[in-house]
């Protein structure tokens, strides 16, 4: 039972992942061939991104039972010591709820199973599932959301929630690509997403390689293309979706739907499913990770700003639903009111 894609290959041993921490430059792969390596992983951002963690943890997961099933552990035995391993996992990154929602569907699927035999294929075939599934759930996201986009259109997008964020294909560039696939002639702007850079690093590469028209900014040239007339719509992922509809994304996507709002420019969310979390009622629920100081100080592995600065780096912010124009899944468009109609969804 294999996988690959551009962002990970799951071989039946171990799990490889592209370290998007050295592209565009160089195409550098990690292999893990354990729990802890996948949630270091995770944890340093070789893979990142919301629906790429959940899937990279459920085979981190599957590692886990590996290694507990060498160890000749009984059934019960591999139930206690599972949870230890999904707290490691669980311990990466708090803000992305598909991480936990990957982790409990797989502990579910190895409860439900109830014995010592076959348990290894199980969770094997359910990791796999949930990378596939992630794969169609994006292509319907796609179609969804293309019709949202005109021929002719100039998109802003923020960050990357593209086929590397993703098992594959990408929720916000899926929405982009789906587009293009129907002929329409789309253009990007890429702001360049500080201090990780991952709109420069990731998105900027992605989308040349798929031969997009593609203009790079720095993150404080996008209200000024608005004003100017460039921007037809927005289109960002997210990495967790309170009930009422606030997002919460990649730092400075609040400040682009700001600007967007300011200037009358559409605001999409493209994310699946498993994003949304029901239980949480506003977006002031959602825990925000705080990241290394020296991504602020440092660039290119070089210092830019003073010894002993005081830094504030929180890795994501949250988008008040008010400023959201539309939440694109892939069971559909969702418009406000947002509490009454993600309820609606979850439901149908």
């Amino acid at each position: 039972m294999k996988l690959k894609t551009i962002t990970m290959e799951w071989t039946g041993d171990s799990l490889v992942l592209i370290d998007q921490r050295r592209l565009p430059f160089e195409e550098v792969y990690v292999t893990c061939a354990d729990y802890r390596c996948v949630a270091l992983a995770i944890k340093e951002m070789v893979v990142r991104g919301a629906p790429a963690i959940g899937a990279a943890s459920a085979f981190g997961y599957v590692l886990g039972v590996k290694e507990l099933l060498k160890k000749s552990y009984s059934y019960d035995q591999v139930l206690s010591q599972i949870r230890s391993i999904r707290e490691v996992l669980e311990r990466t990154r708090p803000t992305a709820v598909n991480l936990f929602w990957a982790l409990e569907r797989m502990e579910k699927k190895l409860m439900e199973h109830g014995k010592y035999e076959g348990l290894l294929k199980v969770v094997e075939e359910e990791a796999l599932k949930i990378a596939k599934e992630d794969i169609e759930i994006n292509k319907a996201i796609g179609q969804n959301g293309a019709q949202l986009l005109q021929d002719g259109f100039t998109v802003l997008t923020h960050c990357n929630a593209g086929a590397l964020a993703t098992v594959d294909y990408g929720t916000a560039l899926g929405v982009l690509r789906a587009a293009k696939e129907q002929g329409k002639r789309i253009k990007v702007f890429a702001d360049e997403t500080r201090p990780y850079l991952q709109g420069a690093r990731l998105t900027a590469w992605e989308l040349m390689r798929d031969g997009f028209d593609v203009t790079l900014i720095s993150d404080n040239m996008s209200g000024w293309v608005m004003k100017q007339g460039k921007i037809d719509a927005v289109v960002v992922g997210a990495d967790r979706i309170a009930s009422n509809g606030d997002v919460a994304n990649k730092i400075g996507t609040y400040m682009v739907a700001v600007l967007a709002k300011r200037h009358g420019v559409p605001f999409y969310v493209a994310a699946p499913m498993s994003t949304l979390d029901l239980s949480i009622e506003s977006g002031n629920n959602i825990p925000i990770e705080e990241r290394s100081h020296e991504e602020v100080t440092n660039c290119g592995g070089r210092r830019i700003a003073p010894n002993n600065v005081n830094v504030y780096n929180p890795a994501f912010d949250v988008t008040d639903h008010e400023l959201v124009s539309a939440i694109i899944t892939e069971k559909g468009i969702v418009y406000p009111p947002y509490k009454e109609n993600l309820k609606k969804l979850f439901e149908e």
